[in-house]
């Protein structure tokens, strides 16, 4: 288990150096390749994850109704410890909420817990998804309205994805094939413009990186403690809660930032902090998943 986390949190780490290189080299400006992957090449990534996986949101309600009391409270909890620190909590806040259940936290559920369990999996991923970019896009851009979600690349993409999959439709061959190779492109060129931003980010934002490191987890970690009997989850989804909870923040947290100048220095600091304390809180959170029920 151990060598299987190392071998999803070490490749991220390498393309985060090889931006950050980059970036002390170059220094490019990362604007609009930032706005192509949130509405481009995200959007194709989720739409053609979701839209592959078949999964009943009805089968997994009390997962989801966990996932979104981990999102929410982690917020609740981040939001005085944000004042406390005097950081701006549109800064600090959303990394604390929104995790790396897409790119880290699927394979890591279908290691731990078999393959039955990956629409369990997608339905968290959908779920956080939707959160981010409703809840957490308003969070972040200060004059957010609901017409802003409906022309939302991400909404439209989740929305889509979760329709096609409740209605047992794929995406047809070569439009297939054309969306997930689109898709493809998303997650190692976040990572490498996390990278890159990292090269210029000032040493005073790597505090507020490792106090987000540590609140994250345990913030999340906290709440699922106790939601997990609350809900009467089974042995199985109260596992894959404390999972999901001990995620690292998602590299999301910085596109959004970066995408609306919200500090995206700290936000990189976060992200990065926090992927690195997950090589101790993502066993933590999996030896609680795996234990004693």
């Amino acid at each position: 288990m151990v060598q299987r986390i190392l071998q999803i949190v070490l490749p991220v780490l390498a393309i985060v150096v090889v931006g950050y290189l980059f970036g002390r080299k170059v220094r490019p400006d990362i604007g609009a390749v930032n706005q192509m992957n949130m509405e481009v090449f995200l959007p194709a990534l989720i739409l053609g994850a979701l839209s592959s996986k078949e999964f009943s949101l009805s089968a997994n309600r009390g997962l989801i109704l966990g996932s979104l009391g981990v999102v929410l409270g982690s917020g609740l909890v981040a939001w005085p410890i944000a004042r406390w620190l005097k950081v701006d909590v549109r800064t600090f806040v959303p990394p604390m909420m929104f995790n790396n259940c897409g790119n880290v936290g699927l394979p890591l559920a279908v290691l731990a817990f078999g393959e039955a369990t990956l629409p369990a999996a997608v339905a968290l991923f959908a779920t956080s998804n939707l959160l981010h970019f409703t809840l957490g896009y308003s969070i972040v851009r200060r004059d957010a309205h609901f017409g802003h979600f409906l022309r939302s690349p991400m909404i439209l993409a989740t929305a889509g994805g979760v329709a096609l999959s409740a209605a047992g439709i794929g995406l047809p061959g070569l439009v297939g094939v054309a969306v997930r190779m689109t898709g493809e492109v998303a997650v190692p060129l976040m990572i490498f413009t996390l990278g890159v931003r990292l090269a210029s980010t000032p040493m005073g934002s790597w505090r507020v990186g490792v106090a987000g490191a540590l609140v994250r987890p345990l913030a999340g970690l906290g709440v699922a403690l106790l939601l997990g009997p609350l809900l009467g989850l089974s042995p199985l989804h109260r596992g894959m809660l404390y999972l999901f909870a001990s995620l690292p923040p998602a590299i999301l947290n910085f596109m959004l930032a970066e995408r609306y100048q919200q500090e995206p220095d700290k936000v990189a600091s976060i992200v990065l902090m926090g992927t690195l304390a997950s090589l101790v809180f993502v066993p933590l959170g999996l030896a609680l998943a795996l234990g004693p029920s």
